[in-house]
């Protein structure tokens, strides 16, 4: 069997919901607006560290009682 190649050793927590909530972190993986733009140009010791700062953001929201629902937003209709 073939093997696989990985492209990204790094996977972008990217979930397509791309809204912003009100302190500009992203409603579906919680970068930040910068975190999300410079996403490719980071090294992967960057990009864990971004992901571990989402964690936290969204430990932090959890805490807080903002939580999301459990199910995936969706992204509105442009339509």
């Amino acid at each position: 069997m073939a093997e696989q190649l990985e492209f990204f050793t790094v996977q972008s927590p990217c979930r397509g919901i791309c809204q912003s909530d009100e302190r500009g972190f992203c409603r579906g993986c919680f970068r930040s607006r910068d975190e999300r733009f410079n996403w490719q140009k980071m090294n992967d010791a960057q990009k864990q560290e971004v992901l571990r700062l989402c964690r936290q953001r969204l430990l932090r929201k959890l805490r807080a009682g903002k939580a999301t629902n459990t199910e995936d937003p969706q992204q509105p209709s442009l339509f």
